[in-house]
């Protein structure tokens, strides 16, 4: 009954927060934030429709050679090792190779077993028997096709971390956990189904990386912040921040004269002419960006909320001041965040160059870091302007209106304090 009760309170606090701005007496017509967000939404679904991916350009790639004659397969069936057997071999006596025999447990040939040859040395993968593995159907064989060891099957893991993922933040957050849920399924989906396929199309990438990357901001901010005034304000610095970015990194990308080749995928995507190599680059530093750049807004948003809540009589430049203090704390953790996480996406190939005993600079001046370093000091620049933009929005709008009229940024209860 207790267990009932709380998620009566949780899903009420929800869709008091969702709706809290509706019931205030101001007139909507006359709200200049209000307007901006619909007249941008507006803009980003004409953006949506102008570079909407056709498939044209993926059906004349699947009818042509130019992805598969890399060896690229779409085919993959689960199996599992039936046995190791590990001898000389046979072309190179004085080295061990380990006869591997998988038998198929799904798919069409369910129940067959094939063998492969793997020699014996660190650089291969180590079998055991009862490994669940991947195979991959390929041209060849008897039968005009035949099997071949893909990769071990991780699939049980990321379904389970997945689940554990998801569980957490339903148990931690609650209606909200679950609406944050809905809004990183709506951002999966709009990467899929329409950033990848319209890049695939031929379509600026960088265009298809900033009306992406505005929808999922919209979907993202009011599906889990509900819709209120701190998110109109929390979701105008991300679409302002956005656009700096990709603006600035389109700059710096020409400057640097980055050909964009700096990764082995890549070279696979030269064969594919409706791909812009270069383009992707700058789309990944404004894709990239967005998912920091909400937090920080969202943030900056919520304290001035409070701060205005806590004490009314605070003007507006005493709510920047207090709003920017915080936001400076917020900007110095959140650079660390996007610099760890380049360098951690990058690890191997810095240990690499170590190694080569390069010194800083030349390190600095090869292409794939390089393109890093563009990525966190553009990414960053874009997050320091989210900040001051955002503060000095939320902080006119509580002084134009006065903080009960706003709606909730930070709802309080009786049994609590809960976070827009």
């Amino acid at each position: 009954m207790t267990e009932t009760s709380n998620e009566s309170d949780d899903l009420s606090e929800w869709v008091a927060f969702a709706t809290d701005d509706f019931t205030e007496p101001a007139d909507p017509r006359r709200d200049p934030i209000m307007w901006t967000v619909v007249v941008l939404a507006l803009i980003t679904v004409i953006g949506v429709i102008l570079v909407r991916p056709t498939g044209a350009a993926e059906e004349a790639l699947e009818r042509s050679d130019v992805i598969r004659q890399f060896g690229f397969v779409s085919d993959f069936h689960e199996a599992r090792v039936d046995s190791v057997d590990i001898a000389p071999c046979e072309f190179q006596p004085e080295e061990n190779c380990a006869t591997v025999i998988f038998e198929l447990t799904a798919g069409p040939d369910l129940g067959e077993f094939r063998q492969q040859l793997f020699p014996d040395n660190a650089s291969q993968p180590r079998f055991e028997v009862g490994d669940a593995v991947v195979l991959a159907k390929i041209p060849g064989g008897e039968n005009g096709f035949d099997y071949q060891y893909s990769d071990r099957q991780r699939r049980p893991v990321l379904l389970w971390l997945t689940i554990a993922f998801a569980a957490a933040v339903v148990v931690l957050g609650g209606i909200r956990g679950v609406a944050a849920l809905a809004g990183l399924g709506g951002s999966v989906a709009v990467l899929l189904l329409f950033v990848l396929p319209a890049i695939l199309d031929g379509r600026s990438p960088v265009v298809v990386a900033l009306v992406g990357a505005s929808v999922i901001a919209y979907l993202a901010l009011y599906l889990a912040h509900g819709f209120s005034k701190m998110t109109h304000v929390a979701l105008l610095g991300t679409l302002s921040a956005l656009g700096l970015t990709a603006l600035l990194s389109s700059l710096v990308v020409s400057a640097a004269e980055l050909s964009g080749l700096s990764s082995e995928e890549v070279f696979f995507l030269i064969g594919v002419e409706t791909v812009d190599v270069r383009g992707l680059v700058l789309a990944g530093i404004v894709l990239g960006a967005a998912g920091a750049l909400d937090d920080v807004t969202v943030t900056q948003a919520s304290a001035v909320w409070e701060l205005a809540r806590t004490n009314p009589a605070l003007r507006m430049v005493d709510l920047v001041r207090s709003g920017l203090r915080i936001g400076r704390d917020h900007i110095a953790s959140t650079v660390n965040t996007l610099l760890l996480a380049y360098a951690g996406a990058s690890l191997p190939l810095l240990v690499l160059l170590v190694l080569t005993d390069q010194s800083l600079g030349a390190t600095a001046n090869s292409e794939v870091i390089a393109i890093e370093i563009i990525r966190t000091m553009v990414g960053s620049i874009g997050l320091v302007a989210a900040v001051p933009f955002t503060t000095w929005l939320a902080a006119w709008y509580v002084s134009r209106h006065g903080p009960d009229k706003l709606g909730d940024g930070i709802h309080q209860h009786g049994h609590g304090v809960s976070t827009g």
